[in-house]
């Protein structure tokens, strides 16, 4: 037996899913360069090395935490190297020991040992423990067919205690931590004793395994018998017209009809149908279509309902963890959490998500699932433009199954799922109906208690459903199914919004589906706003996440080449990998500007700057409008104009002064449509700028119609407006009077470094916008 001739600096070996208990003598492989080192470090001194196992197998460099603290002392008998740069060598355990003074050099890492001595007293207790645990481990051995009759024979000859219980530890099937517990167990008694209770454990498991393997083997070969009996009376019933074979089949769609919780005339008639179908020959095709109609019946479900989750913080966390922004939808489901759980009981509400593509509206509805513990079921309608397809066909039909609706309860399992209409106002209608009708029924509280579908021909109860529709364009759902649903517009993320949405969502998310990690490839924040403002343009982040999906894979084309471990993300990257910037977005001016004022403009994207400019020059008083204007703000341009006319006094020009002047009013990106009720006072600074020959402040944004009297009036989309605002790098935001309530929906971040004129006249705009003042 080899001795320990020294306690301090000794090579450490770190072992993946392997223990090593003194006495033992096994092969170890071993292919990390530090272990090498280690290896050869070892051999060059007293070929003492520590042996201590890593707490997580997939570890390839483990520091010191990764490692426990209890490890066993082994000298290297044989070091041989494979042709694979491995190498491969026998190894002897001497002694249990622990580690103190962790030193990673540079090759590889020493410690220092301080060597443990076993409690191995063999008295009389010791015995009867020996002798107990080896009758155990015979028995388990003998059980397992995983132990050969030599490993037994051996381990019988042990004498030694400690030896006795390491040897038996090694060959337990056990995680690697039970097995380091029973390696920090000093005390040999109590050794013994935790290895005997381990066997009986082990040895109740597989008597367990081998009694439901019996039960397993048991039940296949009555399987088999059965099914050569079922052939059999198969083929007597065949003989005999099949007039008695659909006792069983009948009596199995009774119960289920039973068991459903169908209410009683229902279950009447679906009883009369079941005579009927015993009672005709397989072959009749009215067999079949009473056969489908039974199961369609006793499939649906008629009382099976989940209980809700009254928790209101539990929904909120669900809510704000699958969407960023959103606040006026959840809201309104937490509004419906609070009125049910006050209520006890309240008919599902018909919630429609209008807005556009991208913005999460279909995610949302599972989010609202799941905060519930609701089940959740999701229909189609784009494109059905048959009422059959909500009613669902006459029996008689061949081919006839339910409408969706019923379809989706059955998909559901449940009585009150969250039922998602998914783009609502795709449906159409021609000479086969309008589904639009259909869904009248559907979607109206006072109605769908008792909702009928052409091929159950019995009410089914719908109150209990929390419908959800989507909608990317109000306009084309008709009136009366409009005004059964509670419209919650989502207008579009902001630009914020947008950037944490990037980094909580659609990173990760892209990561994951490209076997990208975390410190393979990082995201600067610039990065992610350049991809927000410069590749997409859109309300949603669909488009956005595409953006980041290319990245990905570029990314991943680099890491797989071998250029690069590791990619940093940022502007000058970005360009590299998507090319050359493919949009735009407004810009303050550098200097005061005359007869240039920046409008405030929503668009279906978000908002966004317009520079409308005023070009005064010699004519007969002609208004020219340019930069392809809706008829709106076409509208807004001659008010604006008349306004100012109506100013000539205070302007202090002569009345004349516009007969003998044309005024070109040009919006720049004339290729883009532009168009709405929120430009009035825009074009009336920059009139008063260009007759003034007076800058306007640069730093000054506007938005708001005006009438013939100078009357300021209120507008939609602020919030946008003012990011678009606080994008461009204004300052100043002048708006409605009557626009004030709409500054808290705008996010705080951007409240703060915005300062907001509340305006009612024209003549306080020209004070605030035109430098030095009206």
């Amino acid at each position: 037996m080899v001795t320990i001739q020294k306690t301090t600096n000794i090579p450490l070996l770190p072992l993946r899913g392997l223990l090593v208990y003194p006495t033992m003598v096994l092969h170890i492989d071993v292919g990390r360069n530090r272990s090498v080192a280690a290896l050869e470090q070892a051999m060059l001194e007293d070929q003492l090395i520590l042996l201590v196992t890593q707490k997580e197998m997939h570890d390839e460099q483990p520091g010191k935490e990764d490692l426990y603290n209890f490890g066993t002392v082994a000298y290297v008998k044989q070091m041989l190297k494979l042709p694979n740069g491995t190498l491969r060598i026998l190894v002897e355990g001497i002694a249990r020991a622990s580690w103190s003074n962790y030193t990673a050099l540079e090759n590889y890492t020493t410690v220092d040992i301080d060597v443990k001595e076993e409690s191995a007293d063999k008295d009389v207790e010791t015995i009867a423990l020996m002798r107990t645990l080896l009758t155990y481990f015979e028995k388990y051995a003998r059980s397992s067919n995983k132990i050969t009759t030599e490993t037994i024979d051996t381990v019988t000859d042990i004498e030694e205690p400690g030896r006795l219980a390491d040897i038996i530890a090694s060959h337990l099937p056990v995680k690697i931590s039970d097995k380091q517990e029973v390696l920090e167990m000093l005390n040999v008694k109590k050794r013994l004793d935790h290895l005997i209770i381990r066997l009986h454990d082990e040895q109740e498991v597989l008597d367990l395994e081998k009694k439901i393997s019996a039960k397993v083997k048991q039940s296949m070969e009555r399987t088999q018998k059965e099914y050569y009996l079922r052939e059999q009376m198969k083929a007597i019933q065949t003989e005999l017209g099949d007039s008695e074979g659909k006792t069983g089949e009948v009596a199995a769609l009774r119960k289920r009809m039973n068991e459903s919780g169908m209410p009683e005339a229902t279950k009447e008639a679906v009883s009369k149908e079941l005579d009927r179908y015993e009672k005709l020959p397989t072959a009749s095709a009215e067999s079949g279509v009473i056969r489908n109609y039974v199961d369609w019946m006793v499939s649906l479900p008629w009382s099976k309902k989940t209980e809700d989750r009254m928790d209101i913080s539990h929904a909120e966390k669900i809510l704000n963890r699958d969407h960023n922004g959103l606040e006026k939808v959840k809201e309104r489901v937490l509004e419906y959490l609070a009125v049910r759980q006050l209520m006890k009981s309240l008919r599902g509400p018909i919630l429609c998500l209008a807005g556009p593509p991208g913005v999460g509206k279909t995610s949302l509805a599972r989010s609202i699932a799941e905060s519930l513990d609701r089940n959740f079921v999701r229909i189609s309608l784009g494109g059905v433009r048959d009422e059959s397809e909500i009613r669902g066909h006459r029996r008689t039909y061949v081919g006839a199954m339910p409408g969706r609706i019923i379809q989706g309860m059955k998909k559901a399992g449940t009585v009150n799922p969250v039922f998602l209409l998914d783009e609502i106002d795709k449906m159409s209608n021609d000479f086969r109906g309008d589904p639009s009708a259909a869904m009248l029924e559907v979607l109206d509280p006072e109605q769908n208690s008792a909702f009928s579908d052409h091929f159950i021909e019995e009410p089914y109860d719908l109150s209990n459903v929390l419908f959800i529709a989507t909608a990317n364009d109000l306009s084309t759902i008709p009136g009366p199914l409009l005004d059964r649903m509670e419209i919650i517009s989502i207008a579009g993320y902001t630009e914020i919004e947008k950037t944490e949405i990037t980094k909580n969502h659609l990173i990760p998310k892209q990561l994951e589906e490209h076997g990208l990690k975390k410190t393979q490839v990082i995201f600067k924040d610039e990065a992610i706003l350049d991809l927000i403002r410069y590749y997409t343009r859109e309300a949603g982040v669909r488009g956005l996440e595409r953006q980041v999906a290319s990245i990905c894979r570029k990314v991943a084309k680099i890491i797989v080449s071998g250029e690069k471990k590791r990619v940093t993300v940022n502007s000058k990257t970005l360009e590299e990998f998507l090319g050359k910037h493919r949009y735009r977005y407004g810009q303050a001016e550098t200097e005061n500007q005359i007869g240039v004022a920046t409008g405030l403009a929503y668009t279906t994207v978000g908002g966004d700057t317009l520079q409308i400019e005023v070009s005064l020059t010699p004519g007969k008083g002609k208004l020219q409008l340019t930069g392809k204007l809706g008829d709106v703000m076409k509208e807004s341009a001659q008010t604006a104009l008349s306004y100012v006319r109506s100013k000539t006094k205070e302007l202090g020009v002569d009345a004349e002064y516009f007969e003998t002047h044309d005024i070109h009013i040009h919006v720049p990106e004339g290729a883009v449509p532009k168009d709405g009720p929120s430009a009035g006072i825009t074009m009336a600074t920059a009139i008063t700028s260009a007759i003034l020959n007076r800058p306007i402040r640069r730093e000054v944004g506007m938005t708001g119609e005006i009438t013939l009297r100078g009357r300021v009036l209120p507008i939609g989309g602020l919030k946008e407006k003012s990011l678009s605002a606080h994008r461009a790098g204004l300052t100043t935001i002048i708006c409605p009077k009557d626009n004030e309530r709409d500054i808290e929906d705008i996010p705080e971040i951007v409240r703060e470094q915005l300062t907001f004129k509340l305006v009612s006249t024209a003549d306080e705009v020209l004070a605030l916008a035109l430098d030095g003042g009206f």
